[in-house]
């Protein structure tokens, strides 16, 4: 396997692929046509060093994963919105009065941060309050810092479980599997068609899935740490770690992505379970949309110093022989 280095997400009836700064959004149109949209993404690093130092790294990649994200999701939706668009409301014409051309940006922000704060308070600060139930039979914090571990990884699979079962998050599990399936093909050193993608794994080892479990795992080793009596106190330094979390959650998920270590590889095991519920088989039609995301953004003939693949010239031999 050959790190390719680039990544995406699933959207509405298609995929975000990015490479470097580029970015791609593939997107099934209602007629059936595959749009593709191009992109410069430079997020809030914008190229300078400290935005490149380990640790620091993890944060500026999730929170540019996140805006990038959601103005991807957004670009996919408006081929689906009905078409008589609906005048703006009292708070939407207040912002654009304001705001003007930013406003739907400014919006868009104003949705990362809520989503980041209900992520924070139901994955980080309600399990510590949970676990609090068992402070009156648990002496020992260590012990409880693991039950609030256990309790967030709970927490954390029902969400999984719950929104996997709505109808249009299946359709969006299935073009991740597409996203991971390409990512892989091109790695493994494959042509990039619908036959080699297809009998490529769903699973791989830098996936956002297996991000959020990693910190999960990693939010238990710190918090067992924390050694202060004041409730107040506790939630505070839980919610400063996040950072340091993210950011060491990130550099183990780099490393996945690129060694073929036999101790990583079962570290990462965990990760990719998760991702049995969050990735599911696409079809046809879904990973000719992915290709095509992938293609716009990244040279994967030049990345794999193009040959055509042993498994076609077998096939070729075998046509050969019939």
């Amino acid at each position: 396997m050959k790190p390719s280095g680039i990544g995406g997400q699933a959207v509405l009836e298609g995929i975000m692929m990015k490479n470097k700064n580029r970015y791609s959004v593939a997107v099934r149109k209602p007629d059936g046509e595959i749009e593709v949209h191009t992109g410069e993404h430079e997020g809030i690093g914008r190229g300078r060093v400290w935005a490149k130092l380990p640790l620091i790294r993890g944060v500026v990649n999730f929170i540019d994963s996140l805006m990038l994200g959601m103005e991807t999701l957004t670009y996919s939706a408006s081929f689906y919105e009905e078409e008589e668009e609906e005048k703006p409301g009292g708070f939407e014409r207040f912002l654009l009065n304001i705001f003007g051309e930013k406003a739907e940006k400014v919006v868009m922000g104003c949705t990362v941060a809520f989503s980041v704060v209900m992520a924070v308070g139901i994955f980080m600060v309600l399990p510590y309050f949970i676990s609090g139930f068992f402070r009156d039979y648990i002496v020992s914090n260590t012990l409880l810092a693991v039950i609030e571990g256990a309790i967030r990884l709970g927490l954390f699979v029902f969400y999984v479980v719950l929104i996997s079962s709505m109808k249009d998050i299946k359709r969006v599990y299935m073009y991740h599997g597409a996203e991971h399936k390409c990512i892989n093909c091109v790695e493994r050193g494959r042509e990039l068609n619908v036959k080699n993608v297809r009998k490529s794994s769903r699973y791989h080892a830098r996936c956002g899935t297996s991000f959020l479990f990693i910190v999960m795992v990693i939010s238990i080793i710190f918090f067992i740490f924390i050694r202060v009596d004041s409730p107040a106190l506790r939630v505070l330094f839980r919610l400063l770690l996040i950072p340091v979390i993210a950011g060491v959650s990130y550099e183990f998920i780099r490393l996945a992505g690129r060694s073929e270590n036999l101790l990583v590889r079962i570290l990462s095991l965990p990760g990719k379970g998760m991702q049995m519920l969050t990735t599911k088989e696409p079809e046809d039609d879904m990973i000719e949309v992915a290709i095509a995301a992938v293609e716009a953004v990244f040279d994967w003939k030049e990345f794999q110093g193009y040959r055509r693949h042993d498994d076609e010239e077998e096939d070729e031999e075998a046509d050969g022989e019939e």
